[in-house]
């Protein structure tokens, strides 16, 4: 599809695709206006939305019909944070991710963990379900390891070599990206980006270094996962608590 080609292109070493991740069609209408030059659901988010908790709670269905109503309200390229796949066997998780591209959906975040945060999948296992969606679709696949996030950070340069493994894999089963939420060390950020086949994708946090920072790390996308929907609730509970103050 056309998204899916445009969306390739944005990933720039260097130049980094800036997504700050959306929940809803109000939202993604939201940051388009803002200047957005793709859009991304964040799984947390659409969760937290619906009053579901993170870990593939909401149901498909449902997620299908909030990525419609995006897809109605922005022909912007879309990723949509899949978690991992919504199905026990890589056909049934790459048919899921075939209804996603019928929406027109671009790209898919597919993580190794296995939620809710019950460890990691073997790299070969998570390769076979990569291989699967590729075969099945032309979605740009970002494919993600929680080696970072479900371990502490005084661990991180000692999984790097794991990391660097799994990103190999992955790239030969098909996959277009590597994420790795929670890394935010700037030394180990650089390595990665440095040795691997893959555009990098990194998510903002308060401890990640800046934008332009990671840019100068040759970071090729960049996230923001869960934050701006916690500050938007932050925000929204700030005003009311204000406004309904008065009335006491």
């Amino acid at each position: 599809m056309p998204t899916e080609k445009t969306f390739h292109f944005l990933h720039e070493p260097g130049n980094p695709l800036v997504l700050y991740n959306i929940w809803d069609a109000g939202s993604a209408e939201a940051v388009a206006r803002a200047g957005a030059k793709a859009l991304a659901t964040g799984s947390a988010s659409v969760a937290g939305a619906l009053g579901y908790p993170d870990g593939e709670a909401v149901p498909l269905d449902t997620l299908l019909h909030v990525v419609a109503r995006i897809r109605a309200v922005s022909d912007l390229p879309l990723t949509v944070d899949f978690e991992a796949g919504y199905g026990e066997t890589p056909g049934e998780i790459a048919g899921n991710a075939a209804d996603l591209e019928d929406l027109g959906v671009a790209g898919i975040n597919l993580e190794d963990g296995m939620p809710p945060e019950n460890g990691i999948r073997p790299a070969a296992e998570h390769a076979e379900r990569i291989a699967a969606i590729r075969a099945r679709t032309g979605l740009f696949i970002n494919a993600r390891t929680d080696l970072f996030l479900q371990n502490p950070s005084d661990t991180h340069a000692a999984l790097l070599p794991e990391a660097h493994e799994r990103a190999a894999i992955y790239a030969e089963a098909g996959a277009d990206g590597f994420f790795a939420p929670g890394l935010t060390e700037p030394a180990l950020i650089g390595e990665l980006c440095r040795d691997c086949p893959l555009p990098v994708n990194i998510m903002a946090s308060p401890a990640a270094p800046s934008i332009a920072e990671l840019a100068g790390l040759r970071v090729a996308r960049i996230s923001f996962g869960p934050f701006p929907w916690r500050d938007a609730m932050a925000s929204l509970t700030q005003a009311a608590s204000e406004q309904l103050g008065q009335g006491a």
